[in-house]
Protein backbone atom coordinates (compact mmCIF):
# COMPACT_ATOMS: atom_id res chain seq x y z
CA UNK A 1 0.00 0.00 0.00
CA UNK A 2 2.81 2.31 0.75
CA UNK A 3 5.26 1.31 -2.17
CA UNK A 4 4.94 1.62 -6.11
CA UNK A 5 5.58 -1.48 -8.42
CA UNK A 6 7.91 -0.31 -11.03
CA UNK A 7 8.10 -3.74 -12.78
CA UNK A 8 4.61 -3.01 -13.24
CA UNK A 9 4.71 0.67 -13.98
CA UNK A 10 7.81 -1.04 -16.60
CA UNK A 11 5.47 -3.47 -18.05
CA UNK A 12 2.58 -0.92 -18.22
CA UNK A 13 4.89 1.31 -20.48
CA UNK A 14 4.98 4.22 -18.13
CA UNK A 15 8.74 4.62 -17.60
CA UNK A 16 10.79 6.55 -20.14
CA UNK A 17 13.68 4.98 -21.68
CA UNK A 18 16.88 5.95 -20.03
CA UNK A 19 19.38 7.62 -21.69
CA UNK A 20 23.45 8.01 -20.80
CA UNK A 21 23.08 5.77 -17.67
CA UNK A 22 23.95 2.52 -18.58
CA UNK A 23 27.51 2.36 -16.39
CA UNK A 24 25.24 3.05 -13.37
CA UNK A 25 22.89 0.64 -14.22
CA UNK A 26 25.16 -1.95 -14.61
CA UNK A 27 26.82 -0.81 -11.42
CA UNK A 28 23.93 -1.16 -9.55
CA UNK A 29 23.08 -4.78 -10.99
CA UNK A 30 26.46 -5.71 -10.02
CA UNK A 31 26.58 -4.56 -6.53
CA UNK A 32 22.31 -6.25 -6.07
CA UNK A 33 24.31 -9.72 -6.97
CA UNK A 34 26.87 -9.73 -4.54
CA UNK A 35 26.78 -11.54 -1.45
CA UNK A 36 27.33 -9.11 1.44
CA UNK A 37 27.18 -4.86 0.84
CA UNK A 38 24.65 -5.58 -1.52
CA UNK A 39 22.49 -2.60 -1.06
CA UNK A 40 23.68 0.49 -3.51
CA UNK A 41 22.98 3.95 -2.79
CA UNK A 42 22.67 6.77 -5.67
CA UNK A 43 24.83 9.76 -4.36
CA UNK A 44 24.49 12.48 -6.45
CA UNK A 45 23.50 15.88 -6.69
CA UNK A 46 19.75 16.67 -6.95
CA UNK A 47 17.66 16.82 -10.15
CA UNK A 48 20.61 14.53 -11.86
CA UNK A 49 17.99 11.84 -12.19
CA UNK A 50 18.50 9.24 -9.36
CA UNK A 51 14.93 8.06 -9.39
CA UNK A 52 15.44 7.51 -13.29
CA UNK A 53 18.05 4.99 -13.02
CA UNK A 54 16.16 2.66 -10.47
CA UNK A 55 13.08 2.93 -12.86
CA UNK A 56 15.44 1.95 -15.98
CA UNK A 57 16.33 -0.99 -13.60
CA UNK A 58 13.10 -2.41 -13.33
CA UNK A 59 12.86 -1.23 -17.23
CA UNK A 60 15.29 -4.24 -17.53
CA UNK A 61 14.28 -6.52 -15.20
CA UNK A 62 10.75 -6.63 -16.84
CA UNK A 63 12.42 -6.58 -20.26
CA UNK A 64 14.57 -9.64 -18.67
CA UNK A 65 18.18 -7.71 -19.62
CA UNK A 66 20.00 -8.50 -16.27
CA UNK A 67 21.40 -11.98 -15.00
CA UNK A 68 19.75 -14.44 -13.85
CA UNK A 69 19.79 -13.79 -10.47
CA UNK A 70 17.80 -10.95 -10.66
CA UNK A 71 15.16 -11.99 -12.85
CA UNK A 72 12.78 -12.73 -10.59
CA UNK A 73 13.81 -9.18 -9.05
CA UNK A 74 10.99 -6.25 -8.48
CA UNK A 75 11.32 -2.91 -7.16
CA UNK A 76 9.18 -1.07 -5.04
CA UNK A 77 9.57 2.88 -4.44
CA UNK A 78 8.71 3.62 -1.31
CA UNK A 79 5.95 6.57 -1.64
CA UNK A 80 6.87 8.80 1.74
CA UNK A 81 3.76 10.69 0.92
CA UNK A 82 1.19 7.88 1.58
CA UNK A 83 3.96 6.77 4.35
CA UNK A 84 3.54 9.63 6.15
CA UNK A 85 0.06 10.82 5.49
CA UNK A 86 -1.78 10.92 8.54
CA UNK A 87 0.86 9.46 10.97
CA UNK A 88 -0.63 11.68 14.18
CA UNK A 89 1.25 9.69 16.80
CA UNK A 90 4.84 9.08 17.40
CA UNK A 91 5.17 5.71 16.30
CA UNK A 92 2.67 5.46 13.30
CA UNK A 93 5.28 6.09 10.77
CA UNK A 94 7.23 3.33 12.50
CA UNK A 95 4.32 0.43 12.28
CA UNK A 96 3.89 1.06 8.66
CA UNK A 97 7.36 0.83 8.05
CA UNK A 98 7.61 -1.98 9.79
CA UNK A 99 4.72 -3.48 7.74
CA UNK A 100 6.34 -2.63 4.40
CA UNK A 101 9.25 -4.50 5.71
CA UNK A 102 7.70 -7.86 6.68
CA UNK A 103 5.34 -7.30 3.04
CA UNK A 104 8.66 -7.21 1.25
CA UNK A 105 10.60 -9.87 3.37
CA UNK A 106 8.11 -12.07 2.27
CA UNK A 107 8.08 -11.37 -1.27
CA UNK A 108 10.68 -12.94 -3.12
CA UNK A 109 13.40 -11.06 -5.09
CA UNK A 110 11.64 -8.08 -3.51
CA UNK A 111 14.06 -4.55 -3.63
CA UNK A 112 13.00 -1.41 -1.91
CA UNK A 113 13.63 2.19 -3.28
CA UNK A 114 14.40 5.33 -1.14
CA UNK A 115 14.61 8.02 -2.44
CA UNK A 116 16.18 10.68 0.46
CA UNK A 117 16.46 7.80 2.13
CA UNK A 118 18.37 10.34 4.83
CA UNK A 119 15.18 11.40 5.74
CA UNK A 120 14.13 7.38 6.90
CA UNK A 121 17.82 6.57 7.99
CA UNK A 122 20.88 7.44 9.75
CA UNK A 123 21.13 10.93 11.69
CA UNK A 124 19.18 12.70 9.22
CA UNK A 125 16.19 10.70 10.86
CA UNK A 126 17.14 11.10 14.90
CA UNK A 127 16.91 14.65 14.29
CA UNK A 128 13.55 14.71 14.17
CA UNK A 129 13.09 12.21 17.22
CA UNK A 130 10.19 9.83 15.49
CA UNK A 131 11.83 9.12 12.62
CA UNK A 132 14.41 6.89 13.08
CA UNK A 133 13.53 4.34 10.86
CA UNK A 134 17.06 2.79 10.45
CA UNK A 135 16.22 0.45 13.21
CA UNK A 136 13.65 -1.08 11.46
CA UNK A 137 15.71 -1.40 8.07
CA UNK A 138 19.19 -2.18 9.40
CA UNK A 139 18.41 -5.90 10.63
CA UNK A 140 16.35 -6.79 7.41
CA UNK A 141 19.12 -5.42 5.64
CA UNK A 142 21.97 -7.44 7.35
CA UNK A 143 20.49 -10.36 7.64
CA UNK A 144 19.78 -10.09 4.03
CA UNK A 145 16.19 -10.46 3.97
CA UNK A 146 15.26 -7.10 1.74
CA UNK A 147 17.80 -5.24 -0.58
CA UNK A 148 17.75 -1.83 -0.71
CA UNK A 149 18.30 0.97 -3.05
CA UNK A 150 18.94 4.10 -1.65
CA UNK A 151 19.43 7.54 -3.00
CA UNK A 152 20.85 11.12 -1.27
CA UNK A 153 22.70 13.78 -1.88
CA UNK A 154 26.95 14.13 -1.32
CA UNK A 155 26.03 16.91 1.49
CA UNK A 156 23.39 14.53 3.18
CA UNK A 157 26.12 11.67 2.49
CA UNK A 158 28.65 13.26 4.38
CA UNK A 159 26.13 14.74 7.49
CA UNK A 160 24.15 11.40 7.99
CA UNK A 161 25.51 8.58 6.23
CA UNK A 162 28.89 8.62 6.73
CA UNK A 163 28.40 8.93 10.30
CA UNK A 164 26.47 5.79 10.89
CA UNK A 165 29.17 2.74 10.57
CA UNK A 166 26.27 0.20 10.16
CA UNK A 167 24.91 1.33 7.50
CA UNK A 168 28.11 2.43 5.85
CA UNK A 169 28.47 -1.56 5.79
CA UNK A 170 25.74 -2.72 4.35
CA UNK A 171 25.01 0.13 1.30
CA UNK A 172 27.61 0.45 -1.97
CA UNK A 173 28.25 4.00 -3.18
CA UNK A 174 27.18 4.76 -6.43
CA UNK A 175 28.00 8.35 -7.65
CA UNK A 176 25.18 9.47 -10.13
CA UNK A 177 27.25 12.59 -11.52
CA UNK A 178 25.46 15.36 -14.00
CA UNK A 179 24.60 13.72 -17.68
CA UNK A 180 27.19 14.77 -20.18
CA UNK A 181 26.09 17.53 -23.08
CA UNK A 182 26.07 14.64 -25.51
CA UNK A 183 23.51 12.46 -23.30
CA UNK A 184 21.29 15.52 -22.53
CA UNK A 185 20.65 16.06 -25.90
CA UNK A 186 19.74 12.39 -27.07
Amino acid sequence: AYCINLNNKAKAGKIDPLIGRESEINRTIQVLCRRSKNNPLYVGDPGVGKTAIAEGLAKRIVEGDVPEVLHNATIFALDMGTLLAGTRYRGDFEERLKQVVKELEDYPGAVLFIDEIHTVIGAGATSGGAMDASNLLKPALSSGAIRCIGSTTYKEFRQFFEKDRALVRRFQKIDVNEPTIEDAIE
